[in-house]
């Protein structure tokens, strides 16, 4: 938990739009994992299996009518100057951390469908094809969710007159 604990969390966070939500998610992420540990044929890939686990729970969360109008919008965090091991003055972790709202933002008005591809693909930086296998979706249509994605984002930035 103390390895993938923190990493899962944040996947959460930008799916589910609500950080109590997600660590409902992560805790029954751990839950299932535990209870199924024997089933994991490779340890190398355990964070991986993990973070299929995490997606598959904030999945079922999302489908829940009465979960997607209860919260329609919430906080999640990104990267921490912390996280990032920053040893900028007070101005630059400012607007680091300004960034990363505004950022954060943006990705939690796009739909799950985008939110969750580019989660993967540029949080856990995972490749297209992983993205395919842990999603159980065909390469092509997470290459069109990306694009799509990365397109809603930038209009979504550029309408609010941020620039990446």
């Amino acid at each position: 938990m103390d390895d993938y604990g923190d990493m899962l969390l944040r996947t959460a966070c930008l799916l589910l739009k609500d950080r109590h939500s997600a660590e409902e998610a992560v805790q029954d992420t751990f839950i299932q994992a535990y209870a199924k540990m024997n089933q994991l044929q490779d340890p190398e890939r355990l964070k991986a299996w993990l973070i299929r686990i995490v997606v598959n729970r904030c999945r079922m969360k999302q489908r829940t009518w009465s979960w997607r109008n209860t919260f329609p919008s919430g906080g999640s965090e990104l990267q921490t100057s912390e996280d990032a091991g920053f040893t900028a003055g007070a101005e630059e972790l400012f607007m680091v951390e300004w960034n990363n709202i505004r950022l954060a933002e943006s990705i939690r008005n796009l739909d799950y469908v985008y939110r969750e591809c580019l989660t993967l693909y540029y949080f856990h930086e995972m490749n297209i094809r992983e993205i395919s296998e842990q999603l159980n979706t065909p390469e092509n249509t997470i290459k069109s969710r990306l694009a799509r994605g990365r397109t809603l984002l930038k209009k979504m930035l550029e309408k609010e007159g941020h620039f990446l």
